[in-house]
């Protein structure tokens, strides 16, 4: 096989080396695979205890730091204790070694991967900030890496000075030891449900992981990143606006763009002590892990939508009540590329309790971030004026193979973060409309803030606003927010109560 520049990127991130054009794995850490993989009469791993100490040398054989004494306690604690006897029964028998088997053929999985990836330059590849690109690879080896991550095989170092999350599990098991809430044990639970599941059935799909970038400069046939006059002068119409009072943004059933609400680090606390709604998709769909191995943090004009990965857990509750309850059987249809009908944008809010969300600028910030996570740009190469006046639209491609993909999204960044759920919701609307989507279905999770959104959505398209009149409206309210002329909630503000059946066109002036 021939080193290529993605899979040369990569090579310090995975534990397998290159020699004379081939993958290997190092021969002691091989045997010792081969060992787990012929099952615990040869393995003798037999328990949680013995497995930490596998997983310990197998590190060691790669070179690798020590397993951290609190990880090898919440591996014994989750198979020893927290398993029934007879489910780790199970594990120590039937599924660590199909993992230790499939490990083996990671580096024959890398090959073939790279062999059917050059002619569309989607190999495995370092997508660090500013760099966009799609990464598309087959659940088979999206479930092998995440083995890897699975018995702490990754290479640490240099990691934080890329700028990329930490991907090993070992703090995932560590939490266990000092988290007494059932919710860790239970994020433990739907990883190793997927385990299960992907050794007795090896899944045949693909998962695409792209990083959307809006350029801060002029890109010839590229859209830049809009300025605050560019979003006022915008003529597009708003799209249509559903709002769901109960559901999940997973549970949708029309096709959509569902958001992440994500850290910029994509994944967040999922291998930590996180258990809020961009942990729990990450924890439910676990192929959307992979990514964290090689997406490095986002920026303020940057997103990551991962399209294909697969539900394979049934959950209940959130936060601290969250459990894992069972089997999910995804039914979701393929696409041409093999890949399922489930596209996930991670888009990363402020996390700012103070007025920034007020200001200028961090409007901006916020409309721009979910315009980038929402804009198909294959669909719109030689638009390069989208802002300007309602003729533009008509000079641009149509979106013939996205036209019925929406948005469904909800309070993103309204909790830990401190945002603004009226506002929050006016921003994605807007980024939506103006990214061409054709519907918003938004998540309110019964949210009293935002009991007159649906009144306050429907007013506004009987009134036919465009993007520039509504973004106008939000600057505006949000002046009067920091220079105290107003105390009101934005839809208050927007559409008061006793001007609820009037003619309130004024506003749109």
């Amino acid at each position: 096989m021939e080193a290529r520049g993605d899979l040369q990127s990569i090579l310090p991130l995975i534990p397998v080396v290159l020699r004379g054009g081939a993958l290997f794995w190092p021969p002691a850490a091989q045997e010792q695979l081969k060992a787990l993989a012929l099952g615990p009469d040869v393995s003798r791993v037999t328990s949680g205890d013995v497995l930490a100490d596998a997983l310990h040398d197998l590190r060691i054989a790669l070179s690798l730091p020590a397993l951290p004494a609190r990880a090898a306690e919440g591996y014994a604690l989750f198979f020893d204790d927290l398993l029934s006897r007879a489910h780790a029964r199970d594990w120590f028998s039937d599924v660590l070694p199909r993992l230790a088997r499939l490990l083996l053929r990671l580096p024959a999985l890398l090959q073939d991967h790279y062999a059917a990836a050059a002619a569309a330059a989607l190999g495995l590849c370092l997508l660090g900030a500013q760099e966009a690109g799609v990464v598309l690879i087959v659940q088979e080896l999206a479930a092998a890496l995440l083995a890897c991550a699975l018995f702490c095989l990754f290479p640490t170092a240099g990691r934080g000075e890329a700028r990329l999350p930490a991907i090993n599990f070992d703090t995932l098991f560590a939490a266990l030891t000092y988290n007494s809430r059932p919710s860790q044990e239970h994020k433990v639970r739907c990883i190793a449900h997927y385990f299960e599941r992907v050794t007795a059935s090896s899944p045949t799909g693909f998962v695409s992981f792209e990083r959307k970038v809006l350029p801060l400069h002029p890109v010839s046939g590229r859209i830049t990143y809009p300025d605050i006059d560019a979003w006022m002068r915008s003529s597009v119409p708003l799209c249509p606006f559903r709002v769901i009072s109960s559901g999940l943004i997973e549970d949708e059933e029309q096709e959509a763009l569902e958001v992440d609400f994500a850290n910029k680090y994509l994944g967040g606390g999922a291998l930590s002590r996180g258990c809020v709604q961009e942990e729990i998709r990450f924890m439910i769909n676990p192929e959307l892990i992979v990514g964290m191995l090689f997406m490095a943090s986002m920026e303020d004009n940057e997103a990551i939508e991962i399209v294909g990965a697969e539900r394979f857990s049934q959950y209940m509750g959130y936060g601290s009540s969250f459990r894992f309850v069972g089997d999910y059987l995804d039914t979701k249809p393929l696409d041409a590329l093999g890949r399922r009908k489930t596209r996930i944008v991670a888009i990363d809010a402020l996390d700012c309790p103070t007025k920034l969300h007020y200001e200028t600028s961090g409007l901006l910030r916020e409309v721009n971030k979910a315009f980038c996570g929402f804009l198909d740009q294959s669909k719109h190469l030689f638009c390069v004026k989208p802002f300007q006046n309602s003729d533009t639209k008509d000079n641009c491609p149509s979106v013939s193979s996205d036209d019925c993909i929406g948005v469904s999204t909800g309070n993103w960044g309204c909790g830990a973060f401190g945002g603004n759920p009226e506002i929050k919701s006016m921003i994605q609307w807007l980024a939506a409309s103006q990214a061409r989507r054709p519907f918003v279905n938004y998540y309110t999770f019964e949210d009293a803030s935002l009991k007159r959104l649906e009144e306050v959505i429907q007013w506004i398209l009987r009134h036919r606003w465009t993007v520039g009149e509504l973004w106008h409206m939000v600057v505006e309210f949000s002046s009067q927010m920091l220079k105290g002329e107003t105390h009101e909630g934005f839809l208050a503000w927007l559409l008061p109560m006793d001007g609820v059946n009037s003619d309130a066109d004024y506003m749109c002036e």
